[in-house]
């Protein structure tokens, strides 16, 4: 196993994932935590909210270290965390969140209704990242693989390692940040090489990948599912095969994360040769959270013990308001205090300078003992306009069920909230080549819902007074996406529309109308 012995020659170990093995979940976290506050007592934020005194209560029983810190540092979204500090970071200011100066910053996708953000990277995030995903790689050893696929070419479909400089920071995407950083023992299974990852052009470095894919002998493909399908499509065309196996004949492991696989999965085994093993990852802008550790499972276990410090709300009406907004009196726990089967907005703190930061995603516990956890949805993608309470855990499954009732694929979907007659309506988007009657895909889409999700249901009957769909070739998906400068790389098409983001849409689909 060529990369997993190479792993063990450089004398990377398995230690930290056998710590949080055997380890306590609170003991990682309390330790974590420590780490993360020592190393920034004395910046900025450190001095603001006296990291020294909540240092203190590390001394006294369990729970005092988290009362501490929940009760100094208050909660910060993007917006407010940005403008007392990271804007600061931009400028070129040191030790503002964390020590020494930030020269990178990850361009995030936004969210349904906000522009790009620009998140810090420290070199203590890099090493992060590098290191979970080492151990995410040596977790492969769990399954039932053939020695020589650890031989074969890894393809990384990602942004450009290109970065744009200012004059005083580079930024880009996450992958294309990592991507130029990566290990020397990493370099000679990587692939498109770099080369082509440094190339800006997305439609270009497609292309490219195209023309060399017969050249390479890939065993593990890592990326957005969206984008990897469409490159497959081109490679499948351009050389004229009837699946991608007959480039890749050793082609086993498909690494994903960003969205929901199962909306995407049956067009995307219609490229395959044979079955691909699937495993989901959590790496966000802010950081690395959590990676499948286990055959069989669905779930992620969250990283505990490597740069990230993880805290919970509740996704309750007690402690969000209806535009998904976190109140200033949230309730918020530590790991210890979380239960099975309920959903949690997720706060980190990190050693890129994040502190008590809402992500905004939601994330649910199915083992508490193993910190497994599964993703539902994001906190301002959820669709309440009068208490239906729809999640994107909810959309991504009335989608996979209604694909699989039909036998089409989907290839995208997103779904607005729009007034009805002084009531409510939600639009459907649906991005697919196939022929389907609108008003079959319309109703099944409505009767999955109704038996996904109660509140759904209740306000069918009441408030939510129509469901409509618009079934739209895939193209005009990624055509909207290329408009908002947000082709390839780690970019997702958005679940829900709101705000700007839903009204550049409806107009860019008007001026398509009227351009036919």
């Amino acid at each position: 196993m060529a990369i997993i012995s190479t792993l063990l020659k450089k004398g990377i170990r398995l230690r930290e994932s056998l710590e949080q093995e055997y380890s306590s979940p609170l003991d990682l976290q309390k330790n974590q935590l420590k780490k993360l506050l020592l190393k920034a007592e004395g910046t900025e934020i450190g001095q603001t909210y006296d990291f020294h005194e909540i240092l203190r209560a590390f001394r006294e029983s369990d729970g005092a270290f988290y009362e501490a810190y929940k009760s100094h540092v208050p909660i910060y979204d993007y917006d407010s965390i940005h403008a007392e500090f990271w804007n600061k970071l931009q400028s070129g200011k040191k030790n503002v969140t964390w020590p020494g100066a930030v020269k990178y910053f990850a361009l995030s996708s936004g969210t349904s209704g906000a522009a790009s953000k620009y998140i810090p990277i420290t070199k203590s995030m890099v090493t992060a990242i590098r290191r979970t995903g080492v151990r995410q790689i040596l977790s492969l050893s769990k399954y039932d693989l053939p020695a020589s696929l650890f031989t074969k070419g890894i393809l990384m479909l990602g942004g450009s390692t290109d970065l744009e400089f200012n004059g005083t920071y580079f930024s880009g995407d996450l992958s294309g940040i990592t991507a130029g950083k990566l290990p020397i023992w990493l370099q000679r299974f990587y692939k498109p090489g770099k080369k082509i990852s440094r190339n800006r052009n997305w439609g270009d470095k497609l292309d490219q990948i195209v023309e060399r894919a017969k050249d390479w002998d890939i065993g593990i493909i890592v990326g957005v599912p969206a984008w990897l399908q469409i490159l497959i499509e081109k490679i499948i065309e351009r050389y004229k095969v009837k699946h991608i196996h007959e480039i890749w004949p050793n082609l086993r492991i498909f690494v994903h994360g960003g969205v929901s696989f199962e909306p995407y999965k049956k067009g995307f085994e219609t490229l395959l040769g044979r079955p691909l093993i699937y495993i989901e990852t959590y790496l966000a802008s802010e950081g690395f959270l959590a990676f499948q550790a286990l055959p069989d499972r669905k779930s992620m276990r969250l990283v505990l013990n490597n740069g990230i410090f993880h805290e919970f709300i509740p996704f309750t009406e007690a402690n969000f308001d209806e535009a998904g907004n976190v109140k200033k009196d949230a309730q918020t726990l530590k790991i210890d205090e979380v239960e099975e089967g309920k959903d949690y907005a997720l706060l980190i703190s990190t050693c890129a300078g994040a502190w008590r930061y809402l992500i905004g995603d939601v994330v649910r516990f199915v083992s508490k003992a193993e910190s497994e956890i599964i993703i539902t949805g994001r906190t301002k993608h959820f669709l309440s306009l009068c208490g239906e309470h729809l999640s994107v855990d909810n959309m991504n499954k009335a989608i996979e069920l209604a694909a699989d009732e039909f036998g089409i694929r989907v290839k995208e979907f997103t779904v607005l909230g729009e007034p009805y007659k002084n009531l409510f309506a939600h639009h459907w988007y649906i991005g697919s080549d196939d022929d389907i009657s609108v008003k079959k895909l319309t109703a099944s889409i409505d009767q999955h819902l109704k038996k996904l999700n109660d509140d759904y249901a209740v306000e069918r009957n009441h408030a939510l007074k129509q469901v409509k769909v618009s079934v739209l070739p895939s193209t005009v998906f990624y055509d909207w996406m290329r408009s908002e400068g947000k082709e390839g790389g780690q970019n997702k098409f958005p679940r829900v529309l709101k705000g700007e983001k839903a009204q550049s849409w409806k107009e860019f689909l008007a001026k398509k109308l009227s351009a036919e």
